[in-house]
């Protein structure tokens, strides 16, 4: 379930989305936030600007935090994102061993927005976190943020068709 403690970190996965829209990038955005509730890093999607369609930020959050946070501290965070998790994303928070995953809008949300708008499929089939990282805890969507969330794929589309 997502909380009061939540919300706000979920409102800047939004933010992150929104300069990622801004930037020419699908609008994704995500926070990586301690135990202690300390924010320890975020990033937005770049898969379009550095041309890498692998350039998620949940991905590039789990880079990071093989990098900078001890093996034993990461399954005691938690990833805010505005989407749900993609199989790439996902695999690779289990993989990191990182904790709980919290998220705005879900695909089976996204799914539908893009097919509301005409937006073209995902080009990879979205799957259950938990059916590729069995056992984590996994909480969204935030039905407060649905409306802001779609907007910004809403004007993805706008921007895109021309």
């Amino acid at each position: 379930m997502v909380t009061d403690t939540d919300l706000p970190h979920l409102r800047r996965c939004v933010e992150l989305a929104a300069e990622a829209l801004a930037a020419g990038d699908d609008p994704f955005g995500s926070v990586l936030v301690a135990a202690d509730g300390t924010v320890l890093h975020e990033d937005r999607n770049r898969e379009t600007s550095l041309a890498d369609p692998t350039r998620h930020p949940e991905f590039e959050l789990a880079r990071w935090a093989a990098g900078h946070v001890a093996p034993g501290d990461r399954a005691a965070t938690t990833m805010y994102t505005s989407g749900e998790h993609c199989p790439m994303c996902a695999a690779a928070h289990g993989w990191v061993g990182l904790g709980r995953i919290v998220y705005a809008s879900s695909s089976e949300q996204l799914t539908g927005w893009r097919a509301e708008l005409g937006a073209p499929a995902s080009p990879v089939r979205g799957l259950a976190i938990n059916d590729l990282v069995p056992g984590i805890e996994v909480d969204g969507p935030a039905p407060e943020l649905a409306d802001q969330v779609r907007e910004l794929h809403r004007r993805q589309h706008a921007d895109r068709a021309g």
